[in-house]
């Protein structure tokens, strides 16, 4: 397991170098990610296809989940100031690390989406845009509609009051060349 290679590593390297590790962190997800996105999640119950299931539509989403020991995920997340109250190991499940290196919404949404077909995976807490989130707050930005739904949304509401004017200006000529029309019979 993961547990037992870093601490087979760790020895290894004190014997090595005669000092030992003064400070543990998981790299991948946290080192690519400029915006943190953190999510732990408590997959406790899952069977191992919908463990495979669910990494795969996370992967799809380019996103990443990772399972890891909860005193691993806590010193992991002990260097990083927005986590600062966020510990692993008062949940009492096994946990699941989301990681995002591109936009993190869509791989909020592929677990948030999981969660409610399976009860079993329930989302905890993460670290978002430089914050902490909690559960409620997760699922409210897991519900919102993804960027490019919004910007459309957002230049539909731009484009209407010029549709609008364009619709009006038109009607407008249409009347005055069938004024004209009757004029000239």
């Amino acid at each position: 397991s993961l547990a037992f290679a870093v601490r087979a590593n760790l020895a290894l390297l004190e014997e090595r170098i005669g000092q030992g590790a003064v400070r543990i962190a998981l790299g991948g997800g946290l080192a690519r990610s400029p915006t943190f996105p953190i999510i732990l999640a408590d997959i406790q119950g899952l069977k191992a296809r919908d463990l495979v299931s669910l990494r795969r539509q996370v992967k799809a989403a380019k996103g990443s989940l990772k399972v890891a020991k909860k005193t691993l995920i806590d010193l992991a997340l002990k260097g990083l100031e927005q986590a600062k109250g966020l510990s692993a190991k008062e949940s009492l499940g096994e946990i699941a690390v989301l990681f995002s290196q591109e936009d993190p919404l869509p791989s909020l949404k592929s677990l948030f989406n999981f969660a409610k077909e399976n009860e079993k995976l329930k989302l905890l807490a993460g670290i978002f845009d430089h914050s902490l989130l909690n559960q409620s707050e997760l699922l409210t930005l897991a519900q919102l509609p993804s960027r490019n739904d919004l910007l459309a949304k957002l230049l539909g509401t731009l484009k209407q009051p010029l549709t609008g004017l364009a619709y009006a200006l038109q009607g407008n000529i249409k009347g005055l060349i069938t004024v004209l029309a009757k004029a000239k019979t």
